[in-house]
């Protein structure tokens, strides 16, 4: 019998392209080659597909982000059908056969935010993670954490800023947002990896900040602050219809001077620490975990997700946000938590995709 054709797809038309080629890279490195047929999918910057080069390069080197290498043949996922089609200007194309799952280790616009999965849904391909609903309002922040505050969990508060408003009422902005008290944050509402994100101590910092997150996206959410531990719990959904399980939670510290967990802090060596288990109260452990999972189900979110938290100094524990496509690389966050609660970054890998091959097309 064959074996089942596993597309790993990587790159996108994003700020956090790099981050998913990091995750890419370290999934075709850890992926059963006795078990699955591996086909390497990059999407490049500009958005086309292609079949990835043999030297195709997944980490950082001498300070320089990896990129999708456009030298491989292109390829096209025809609609209503999982064959791929390698095509090249004046040749024939040619079918490269059907796939069975695509493990999309994407992040950000256009990519884990519903509507790769929608394509993928239009295919009929079945593929790794969150449909298209859970992976759009987890990508929007200001949706999610409506529909987190509707699910009964403790939110922080917060301003939303959309583009019209900006443009003309931007005083009015600024006076809604100061009512959350300095400092602020400030963040793109569909990004992640920590991309466009600010902190604003007063007024000229805080408009500063409004304009480079809307360099990442036209939509802005201001977060009041919150004094408070970070305590992430990773969620697996279970095969079958057991519910699904949270890692222990663990807690991640900054090590590299910067005010809060940036871009530089999630991916550069030796520039944070995780400590898991956090050590926090053993119920508190286990609020936090049953947390994970009412959000994990609030979203309707399928294969894995991660949950953020803060824990503060009076023992309260606040709902930051889900990320339904997490940082992958085998020293992500996500995978160590699953590490270190007993589920190895391989065996994670081939449990993601067992979960997808388990899983119908269509609605469900």
């Amino acid at each position: 019998m064959s074996k089942p054709r596993v597309a790993v797809v990587f790159g996108g038309r994003n700020s956090e392209h790099a981050v998913s080629l990091m995750g890419a890279g370290s999934v075709l490195d850890a992926i059963d080659r006795t078990k699955y047929e591996v086909i390497p999918i990059g999407i490049a910057q500009d958005g086309r597909w292609v079949l990835a080069a043999s030297d195709q390069r997944f980490a950082i080197e001498s300070g320089e982000l990896p990129v999708v290498d456009t030298s491989g043949a292109a390829l096209a996922l025809p609609s209503g059908d999982s064959s791929l089609v390698a095509y090249d200007p004046g040749s024939i194309p040619v079918e490269l056969g059907s796939v069975d799952v695509v493990f999309p280790v994407m992040h950000g616009p256009f990519a884990e935010d519903g509507t790769i999965q929608g394509l993928l849904e239009m295919a009929g391909v079945r593929y790794v993670g969150s449909g298209v609903l859970a992976s759009a309002v987890g990508m929007d922040k200001a949706h999610m954490k409506t529909v987190m505050a509707a699910a009964g969990l403790p939110t922080g508060r917060y301003v939303v800023v959309r583009d019209r408003d900006w443009r003309i009422g931007r005083e009015c902005v600024l006076k809604e947002a100061e009512e959350l008290g300095y400092p602020v944050f400030v963040k793109p509402a569909r990004a992640g990896s920590s991309q466009g994100i600010s902190k604003a101590s007063d007024r000229a910092e805080l408009e500063a900040a409004v304009e480079a997150a809307r360099q990442h996206d036209p939509k802005v959410i201001i977060e009041a602050a919150i004094v408070g531990r970070e305590i992430e719990c990773a969620v697996l959904q279970s095969l079958g219809d057991e519910p699904a399980t949270a890692s222990m939670p663990g807690e991640v510290r900054v090590e590299g001077g910067q005010d809060f967990f940036d871009f530089e802090a999630k991916y550069y060596p030796d520039q944070m620490s995780l400590t898991v288990p956090a050590d926090i109260p053993q119920e508190t452990a286990e609020e936090l975990r049953a947390m994970a999972v009412r959000a994990f189900e609030a979203l309707e979110c399928e294969g894995l997700a991660r949950v953020d938290f803060f824990y503060t100094p009076e023992g309260q524990v606040i709902f930051n946000e889900i990320n339904t496509m997490p940082g992958f690389t085998s020293l992500s966050v996500a995978p160590q938590l699953w590490a270190a609660s007993g589920l190895s970054y391989p065996a994670l890998v081939d449990r993601l995709v067992q979960l997808a091959l388990s899983r119908s097309p269509g609605l469900r």
